[in-house]
């Protein structure tokens, strides 16, 4: 099958990928998944490095970069206006010669280049929106910073999609209160690299009291506030933020001197070390380095942070709500308590790091957990029985 995955932001150099690179880590990853499984695929994404090559292959796929809008990063709010070219770009490119058998877009503004791309011909579109606007609004409130045509549009796109890949059950129930049929709405996860992220193999140095690791960037929405207000009752424990600016930027971050000011505060501030941003690659030796994983953002649609932990051997303590639910089984994996809930949290990190039997219990059912139903191929097999099913229903067999 012919497969076109759609972005509408270049992917990170690898110099630029770090602990908390998304939705391009998940695309490549796809791409590579599904091409290993005997498809002809394709990633289209915007120009950003007027340097860069105009196609390049990677993992047997090739990318594409689209020369539309200023040839560089670009903020996603000046980006929606250049959606029409784009969509121009990719049905003139699929008119003269190769063309997909399905389009996947990734986040809003894919999403929308791909159906404005295939609105004349009989090309399906899925669509993964990766978050969106109208649940970042509930959970953010005033922290919500998304561009003010956001939302509007994600609602409009659920009513030119074939089919909508939702990465929790919580997204669901959000897509169908947009309007979208629940039929026309599937779940399928993120996968993990197991061969990456595994119990065995080498953890970043410590000292002897227990670690507390949180993985994001640094802003209201990533819940470290939370995390630092429960160390006050978790004990003689450390809390290692990574994520966010280099290390060496922290000083001038205001975020991260914030945070440490809270810290000193609460009276936690020689518990709590911010690392900065972490090169992915390294990620399995931080996790391999903590007791616990701490996960409590404000909103997290996808539960890649606790599925990766999990698959190092790591048991999670987290907020319960969207990736984070689907990901942790409470008592069996790690914990879940309720959102905003400050004192559970630190009575809960609390007690499962008093707990090595536990924790072990936790960690080896957590590796069982990912390598049973998280990995990539069963990721890309879902996609692919996916797409199979789309294009059938759209162009049904002739009598």
């Amino acid at each position: 099958m012919r497969v076109g995955l759609v972005c509408a932001h270049a992917g990170p150099t690898g110099t630029e990928r770090t602990a908390t690179a998304g939705t391009h880590e998940h695309v490549a990853r796809v791409a590579a998944e599904l091409t290993g499984l005997g498809h002809e695929v394709r990633v289209y994404e915007r120009r950003e490095d007027p340097a860069a090559e105009d196609t390049v292959e990677v993992d047997g796929y090739r990318i594409e970069r689209v020369p539309v809008g200023p040839a560089s990063r670009t903020p996603t709010a000046r980006l929606v206006s250049y959606v029409p070219e784009y969509g121009r770009w990719l049905s003139e490119r699929w008119s003269d010669g190769w063309a997909p058998e399905i389009v996947h877009g990734h986040f809003w503004l894919g999403g929308l280049a791909a159906a404005n791309a295939v609105r004349t011909t009989d090309i399906p579109v899925v669509q993964t929106f990766h978050s969106l606007g109208a649940e970042q609004l509930r959970h953010l409130g005033r922290d919500y910073d998304g561009p003010g045509e956001r939302i509007p549009l994600e609602l409009a796109l659920t009513r030119a999609v074939d089919m909508a890949v939702a990465q929790c059950t919580e997204e669901v129930d959000e897509l169908t209160r947009m309007g979208l049929h629940r039929a026309a709405v599937t779940v399928v996860p993120a996968g993990v690299d197991t061969e990456r992220f595994h119990p065995d193999g080498e953890a970043v140095s410590r000292d002897r009291r227990s670690r507390i690791l949180a993985v994001g960037g640094l802003g209201p929405r990533h819940g470290h506030d939370d995390l630092i207000r429960a160390m006050r009752l978790v004990g003689d424990a450390e809390l290692v933020i990574a994520g966010g600016p280099p290390a060496e930027s922290l000083g001038n971050h205001a975020e991260a001197r914030r945070l440490g000011e809270l810290a000193r505060r609460c009276g936690v501030g020689g518990r709590v070390r911010l690392v900065g941003a972490v090169p992915y690659e390294q990620m399995p030796a931080w996790y391999r380095s903590a007791d616990v994983v701490a996960c409590t953002p404000r909103y997290a649609s996808a539960g890649r942070v606790p599925l990766e932990a999990m698959a190092c051997g790591v048991p999670v303590v987290g907020y319960a709500f969207g990736g984070i639910t689907d990901a942790v089984l409470d008592e069996v994996t790690g914990r879940l308590v309720p959102t905003g809930d400050v004192r559970g949290l630190g009575i809960a990190l609390r007690r499962l790091l008093a707990d090595d039997a536990g924790r072990f219990a936790y960690g080896h059912a957590a590796v069982d957990r990912v390598r049973c139903s998280y990995t990539w191929d069963r990721t890309a097999g879902a996609l692919e029985r996916l797409y199979e099913r789309v294009v059938r229903l759209r162009r049904p067999a002739e009598n």
